[in-house]
């Protein structure tokens, strides 16, 4: 394949994320064959499954979306020790109704940034479980628990000197999984 769409799913609203930032910045280590759509998941209503049969606009935009896609990539925050529920409703709704999981067999990458010292270990923990799940396939090694920290970003706002061989690493282990389950 001579092109692979990564859909990027950011489980943080906040305007000034860590997370968001670290998608913004990691997606610049990926090779050029590689691009990266961020899916909005901001404006999906609370998932009910009274709605399966008439879901709103914005559920069918994120079901096409990540449908489009050939990979995933979740880069998520940790709330109370699991995934925010924000990422979690954009899950739901894009598996449901039962038959029509739209993450099935895409292969992903999961990784975070928290100010705690241990990252988003539990979050990760848990979205993988969810993931596993619903059939995606997720690169389990190396794992990226990501201490935000002062110097993690550059004043450019790409990945800093100290953690750049890092994260590089990580995104060439991420591209060579893509490409494993794709090609």
């Amino acid at each position: 394949m001579s092109h692979y769409q990564i859909a990027v799913v950011v489980g943080s609203l906040r305007k000034d994320s860590f997370n968001r930032k670290l998608a913004y910045s990691l997606v610049k280590l990926a090779p050029p064959e590689f691009s990266f759509k961020q899916v909005q998941i901001s404006d999906l209503p609370l998932y009910n499954q009274d709605d399966d049969a008439n879901q709103a606009e914005s559920v069918k935009r994120l079901k096409s979306e990540v449908r489009a896609a050939h990979a995933l990539l979740f880069v998520t925050a940790e709330y109370n020790r699991s995934i925010p529920g924000v990422l979690k409703n954009a899950i739901d709704h894009a598996s449901r109704p039962y038959g029509q999981n739209a993450w099935a067999g895409k292969p992903a990458g999961v990784i975070g940034a928290s100010i705690g010292a241990v990252g988003t270990a539990l979050a990760q923990q848990h979205l993988r479980n969810v993931l596993a799940y619903l059939d995606v396939p997720v690169l389990g090694q190396p794992e990226a628990f990501i201490h935000a920290k002062e110097g993690l970003f550059d004043e450019a706002g790409n990945i800093g000197a100290d953690s750049k061989q890092f994260l590089q690493n990580w995104m060439d282990q991420y591209v060579a999984w893509v490409k494993k389950h794709v090609d």
